[in-house]
Parts: structure tokens; sequence; C-alpha cells
């Protein structure tokens, strides 16, 4: 089973800070998919990258930087659009027959589980989801993407298709040397419960949505 993958791209950084463990054939529901496990060589955080097709270095290809969220993608809470997202993207990445998702494992835009659940509380009482990481002490955002972006470099690619609505993803990228292509939209229409925070990440965050005003 050949894992190697196009070297190509004369962006990439010298040296990576994370090294790919394994790949394996993941089969799912919406199609077949190959998954590569990364680990950072500069902290104890992993990676997974979701594979559809042959990433190549002279070809525009569909990407998302997916961060974590158990409560919407292993639990399919309606409070979020996350979960949404994520299987819309792997839909999208099937149809087109390739993409990457970077998945990484900074819940509730990095505070960690335990803390996304004390903001939840803040939120039942009235916080939006920035207000509710400030009552704790806590960043709004303390995500990083320049990983991420290695992992994409690592996998082949130079010129990427972003499936996001977070302009900060789309800036790390190109910080990090990647040709941003074009940005592609990723919006599912908002459940009652998930109104409030998406037009909390529009106006607070700039997060591009057009289904909530």
């Amino acid at each position: 089973m050949n894992h190697e993958f196009d070297k190509g791209c004369a962006q990439a950084p010298p040296t990576l800070s994370v090294e790919r463990v394994s790949v394996a054939l993941l089969p799912t529901e919406v199609g077949e998919f190959r998954i590569a496990g990364y680990r950072s060589l500069t902290s104890d955080e992993e990676f997974v990258a979701l594979i559809k097709g042959e990433p190549r270095a002279d070809t525009p290809t569909l990407v998302r930087i997916h961060s974590q969220c158990l409560t919407g993608d292993v639990f399919a809470s309606t409070k979020c659009d996350c979960g949404r997202q994520l299987h819309r993207t792997m839909q999208m990445m099937e149809q087109a027959g390739s993409g990457v998702i970077v998945y990484q494992m900074q819940e509730g835009r990095g505070i960690g589980i335990i803390n996304k659940i004390r903001a939840y509380a803040l939120q039942d009482s009235g916080a939006d989801t920035v207000e509710a990481n400030e009552l704790l002490g806590l960043e709004v955002d303390l995500r990083e993407y320049k990983q991420c972006a290695e992992i994409l470099f690592d996998l082949g690619l130079c010129q990427v298709l972003v499936i996001s609505n977070n302009p900060h993803k789309i800036k790390a990228m190109e910080e990090a040397g990647l040709k941003v292509v074009e940005r592609v939209a990723i919006e599912v229409e908002p459940t009652d419960a998930a109104v409030d925070y998406m037009r909390t990440k529009k106006e607070k965050m700039g997060h591009l949505l057009k289904f909530v005003s």
C-alpha cells in the first residue's frame, strides 16, 4: 500500500515541526478516505488528516482545517454548526474526488472540553460564546494553525481551495506559504439553538456568514 505523497511544493518550509506517524484506509458512510496520524515535535498535540484522492502540488485542492468539537462532531449538538460543516465537507470532497481535512485537537477554540462545558453553562444563563470565555478568564480563541499548514505541505499541497468561513484560518494558510486560490463557503442553515452562536461568530469574530444577520 503506497502512502507516499508528492513533495514538490517549493513554498514548503525546509523543516517541519510535525511528523507523520501512520496512514491507513478509512471507509466511511460518505466514501473511502485515507486517515493519517500526525504528532507535533514541539508539543504534545496530535492531529489527524483525512485524505481523499491523491494530493498534488500543481492542482488546487479542497482543504479544511477543522477544530475538534466533541459536542457537535460526535454528539450532534445543535448549539453549533461544527458537526454539520465537517460532514458537509466530507461530502464535497467525495464529490470532487479529492481533498484534505486537517482535524486539530483544539476543543472549544483551544480551551478544552471541560472549560467548554463550563462556558456552555454560562451561555445557558445568557452569555454569548465570547462573553462566556471572558467570564471564565480565558482567551476567546487560542488556536494556532501553523502546524496544520505544515501537514498540508507534508501531503504535497501548494495550492488550496479553503473550505472555511473563518478569515483567520485563511490568513494563517497564506502566512504559512500556501497559495489560497479560493475561499469556498461552507454554511449550513442554523438551527434555532445555534442562531445566537453563529451571530456572535459573525459580529464579534468576523466569520463570513450569510444565513444570520
